[in-house]
């Protein structure tokens, strides 16, 4: 009889116990060779609870059953399969139609009445038992958080310090010397200007990892920068929205909790700032209109977006106050403003301001100073990278431990082994990296003929280039525009100008926007 093997643990707590996938594995292969069942194909969910049916594994499993791949599915315990028995129900008649039973070796039960009664209950009991265990858990959260108590892993920057509460352990939060200052230095970098996409990609040039061992992305910066445990507050309650809905009565919020690593004036900012990003992320239309200052025009009135306006059949095309056009001069006068006007006054603006050879040297030398102010933090880097080599040295002794005492099977740990030493050899590549990077260069990168010819480059695609051209070079030296007649206050955001190849590229230039403090 072909068998197919299914193996499940919702926590890694779980899995520290008995009931690890590789414990589970070995004892279902056991049970099948004993009785001469052969084992076709093994589908494994690691951290997946069973009161949901969507899990990857399993829902492969199923699709390789309606295939009829094999006679039976083996699992260690029915509340592995699942704990609710509403999916209990469906898929196992699903499984019984495609011919294919499901078989518990710890809790075996015939095909008679009887057989099925104890099973139904069996399933009856794990699901009373995970749904009475979710609010007893929830429950005690909730009063470990009110105590100030930190809940779950610990925060990307903060460490683990325990305290003693009667005759037990609890959890508070304290600043990590490693990875703080790299905390520090994402909320910095923000509030320099750079995006959380630019942050993620100068972390991982430099080796360093998220909180998970993972690469940095835009989702994990952002998740970073909106985390108020860095201000010392805890805050408890957001995401339990099967229990709890989102009011001020049942989020927990404690302020002066722990130490914190961002002052609150620091985080509130980088909160308006990400505010106000993501509603100026031009639409569609802005990015497809004919107006080149679309999206970056606001009114110094009252603070809304300038949008065009056309005029007498379009004849005629202003900028206006969306306030103004929408809402009446009660809530904005600002008056109109001639598009040709404005635009050809901003071009010559950033043409006197940025595009000379003098400035763009100065920003070149700028760029000299940050490569020069970084090589000083190979210090920290080293920290960290040397932190977590030893972290995953450890886990490797751990695992060669289990194989000497024989604990677990060879073929059972050596995919993990090697995924360990392959983290070896990659973060001590990455420490040499650093290692050889951390002398200072002795000469400024660019000639004055190199700048003079970006000159030209810019002058010619502000001149000839598409709108769409146009309005992504604007966007790379500047952020916002007020308007409040007659003044006009531009902010600039000045960009890395990437060293010249050999090799000729369609695009006139290219630029990587890095964020450097804006300036009126």
């Amino acid at each position: 009889m072909k068998v197919a093997l299914y193996a499940r643990v919702s926590s890694e707590r779980q899995a520290e116990n008995d009931l690890s996938i590789s414990a589970q594995l070995k004892a279902l292969r056991q049970y099948a060779q004993k009785n001469n069942w052969s084992v076709c194909k093994e589908f494994v969910d690691e951290a997946e609870s069973a009161r949901s049916a969507n899990r990857p594994a399993f829902q492969e499993m199923i699709a390789f059953a309606k295939k009829k791949a094999f006679d039976t599915i083996l699992i260690w315990k029915h509340s592995r399969f699942a704990r609710n028995r509403e999916d209990a129900i469906i898929y196992k008649s699903l499984l019984r139609r495609c011919g294919v039973s499901v078989v518990s070796m710890n809790e075996q039960v015939d095909d008679t009445p009887a057989g099925k009664l104890l099973e139904g209950i069996i399933e009856v009991i794990d699901e009373f038992y995970s749904l009475n265990l979710a609010e007893d858990t929830i429950r005690g959260l909730r009063e470990n958080a009110m105590r100030g108590f930190q809940n779950g892993s610990m925060p990307f920057g903060y460490c683990a310090k325990k305290v003693l509460d009667g005759n037990n352990k609890r959890t508070k939060l304290e600043p990590d010397e490693i990875t703080a200052p790299i905390v520090k230095k994402i909320f910095q970098m923000y509030l320099g200007g750079n995006g959380t996409k630019e942050i993620a990609k100068t972390l991982n040039s430099e080796g360093l990892k998220t909180v998970k061992n993972k690469a940095w992305s835009s989702a994990s910066i952002a998740y970073i920068l909106k985390n108020e445990a860095y201000t010392g507050s805890l805050v408890y309650g957001k995401k339990n929205k099967d229990k709890f809905s989102n009011t001020a009565n049942n989020i927990i919020r404690l302020s002066d909790n722990h130490p914190a690593i961002i002052d609150n004036a620091s985080f509130n900012s980088v909160q308006k700032i990400m505010i106000s990003r993501s509603k100026s992320i031009a639409c569609p239309r802005e990015a497809s209109s004919d107006y080149l200052l679309a999206g970056l025009l606001y009114c110094g009135k009252c603070g809304a977006k300038m949008i065009g306006s056309p005029a007498k059949s379009s004849k005629f095309f202003y900028y206006a106050c969306q306030n103004y056009l929408k809402r009446g001069k009660s809530i904005c006068d600002m008056k109109l403003i001639a598009r040709d006007k404005i635009e050809q006054f901003i071009v010559d603006r950033l043409k006197i301001h940025v595009l000379t050879e003098k400035n763009l040297k100065e920003l070149l030398q700028m760029v000299f100073d940050e490569i020069k102010q970084n090589a000083g933090e190979a210090d920290s880097k080293l920290k960290l990278i040397e932190k977590q080599i030893n972290e995953t040295k450890t886990r490797l002794d751990k695992l060669y431990g289990h194989l000497e005492t024989g604990k677990f099977d060879a073929d059972d740990l050596a995919p993990r082994i090697k995924t360990l030493k392959s983290e070896v050899t990659m973060l001590e590549s990455k420490k040499d990296e650093i290692i050889a990077g951390t002398e200072e260069p002795k000469a400024f990168p660019f000639d004055l003929n190199s700048l003079k010819e970006y000159v030209n480059d810019l002058m010619a695609l502000l001149k000839n280039g598409t709108i769409l051209e146009q309005k992504a070079f604007l966007r790379s030296f500047i952020t916002r525009i007020t308007v409040n007649q007659p003044k006009i206050e531009i902010e600039y955001n000045l960009p890395i100008i990437k060293e010249k190849t050999n090799e000729r590229s369609n695009e006139v230039l290219a630029i990587d926007n890095i964020g450097s403090p804006g300036r009126d």
